[in-house]
């Protein structure tokens, strides 16, 4: 089955949860349509994966304004235990210092002007909640600086 966003249902479970203070990882795994749709036949000459990039572009600083930081992200070689049908191009580990800073991210204006953009760019997704061990702040304060240094110096870099 293919799902690109979650469902108002899955939303509204997932918000109605108790909400603690425990930091979670979500994890995207992602597959991009070969032409981003727009459902308007706008813009149906860009990749689904250079739609993604645009999402990333305007959610990245709504991410790090919750306190949120991308921990890794890698481009798919090959699934080795998965159904024969189903296939990924990008695998994203994201941390967010707890389930509220998620919820307020997804929840604000800004995070739902950049929708279209995923929208238009997935062919299938799966977004997983992970609970992790607490790491120091000093690990995410270094990854945000190689992240910022990384984009300042390789801007092409997707």
């Amino acid at each position: 089955m293919r799902v690109i966003n979650p469902s108002q249902k899955a939303i509204q479970a997932f918000t109605q949860e108790t909400v603690d203070k425990k930091p979670i990882v979500m994890v995207n795994i992602l597959r991009f349509k070969e032409h981003a749709d727009y459902g308007d036949g706008s813009m149906s000459t860009i990749t689904g994966q250079q739609a993604y990039s645009r999402y990333s572009k305007k959610v990245l600083p709504l991410l790090w304004e919750v306190g949120g930081q991308i921990l890794w992200r890698g481009d798919v070689r090959t699934s080795l235990i998965a159904p024969a049908d189903e296939a990924w191009d990008e695998v994203l580990l994201v941390h967010y210092p707890n389930r509220q800073a998620f919820i307020d991210m997804i929840s604000s204006a800004a995070y739902q002007e950049a929708m279209p953009h995923r929208t238009a760019a997935i062919a299938d997704s799966r977004l997983i909640e992970t609970n992790v061990a607490r790491l120091p702040k000093m690990v995410f304060k270094i990854a945000r600086g190689v992240m910022r240094a990384r984009r300042l110096v390789l801007p092409s870099v997707k």
